[in-house]
């Protein structure tokens, strides 16, 4: 199991292929200025705040959530991919 540290989230990406009215399979590589959407495996507790005590996290394991297409880190484990993010690079929680 992954433990991040600080406010960074580790994150499992989720598949965003996408077709055409036609039927064509467009790859996730068509658009690379989307934001991507991934899956909050587990979070860190939170930045270190001046008076020595920790900033709660806006997200929690189990969000799905949109965050900018540059800002991961690219990690494998066990043969899955993950990424690990900075909360500050999270856009957006899906409802």
């Amino acid at each position: 199991m992954l433990k991040p540290l600080n406010d960074n989230v580790i994150v499992k990406p989720t598949s965003k292929e996408e077709k055409t009215a036609s039927g064509i399979i467009l790859p996730d590589t068509v658009n690379k200025e989307k934001p991507e959407q991934g899956e909050v495996i587990s979070v860190g507790p939170g930045k270190l705040a001046d008076n020595g005590g920790r900033m709660p996290m806006s997200v929690k394991q189990g969000d799905k959530i949109i965050f900018t297409k540059y800002s991961p880190n690219e990690i494998k484990v066990d043969g899955q991919e993950y990424l690990v993010l900075k909360e500050d690079d999270i856009l957006a929680i899906i409802e």
